[in-house]
């Protein structure tokens, strides 16, 4: 009589971690890989402009200007750029091991020398801007898509939407260092159970698209290599 009820609590026990794994499996990114570690003894850090990639076709895909990949676009929300490169060098002040270059010296040498560098490809550019600025690293970040929420906290004609790619730049080589893709239309829990944990990230409601950047920029910041956090 023993071994059975040992069995039955086992039994429940089970049911219940699988259901866990279905209701709290963590999110997955849309995309996101890393190329190569990065040293933990580069420390110094330039953050350059984030580039809103705008289609005049009505394409429904863009391409990334470092690494030519394909991604999916839409309309984008005017300084959205802005929006997600704030989020993201916010972000950045939680690493110990990393000196951020003040983003409007960054902003006004990376505007210089690609004025006076228009035939050359953006990652050359960017190797230049890194060293005059004694940078190891460099971010750049290209928005693909910024759709805003229509509608309410608890009730939304249209969910907020959004897709953006960040690369980490070696000024030594111009390799990339990291690369990290974020892209996600929010659903309801009725359209998709398996969205239930960015759903209670998010509040148990409709997030706005700045939001949703923010909760895209924690997740790809979990696949960062060789930075403490």
């Amino acid at each position: 009589m023993e071994v059975q009820k040992n069995l039955g609590i086992r039994k429940i026990g089970y049911a219940i971690l699988l259901l866990g794994l279905v209701v709290f499996a963590p999110d997955t990114l849309q995309a996101q890989e890393e190329t190569k570690p990065v040293d933990k003894t580069l420390t110094r850090l330039a953050v350059i402009p984030f580039q809103a990639v705008i289609l005049e076709d009505g394409s429904s895909t863009a391409q990334c200007p470092i690494c030519g990949s394909v991604n999916s676009s839409g309309s984008i929300v005017r300084g959205s750029e802005k929006i997600v490169e704030e989020i993201f060098t916010d972000k950045l002040k939680d690493l110990k091991n990393v000196e951020i270059i003040s983003s409007e010296r960054a902003a006004g040498v990376y505007q210089r020398i690609s004025a006076d560098s228009l035939k050359q490809p953006l990652s050359r550019i960017i190797q230049k801007v890194g060293n005059e600025l004694h940078a190891a690293v460099v971010a750049v970040g290209f928005v693909y898509r910024f759709r805003e929420r229509v509608g309410y906290d608890y009730s939304a004609e249209r969910p907020a939407s959004v897709a953006f790619e960040i690369h980490l730049i070696s000024v030594k080589d111009g390799s990339t260092l990291w690369r990290g893709i974020y892209d996600k239309t929010q659903k309801s829990l009725m359209e998709d159970i398996l969205q239930a944990p960015s759903f209670f990230k998010g509040g148990a409601k409709w997030v706005t698209a700045r939001e949703l950047t923010k909760i895209g920029i924690n997740d790809l910041f979990k696949t960062f290599s060789g930075f403490e956090h």
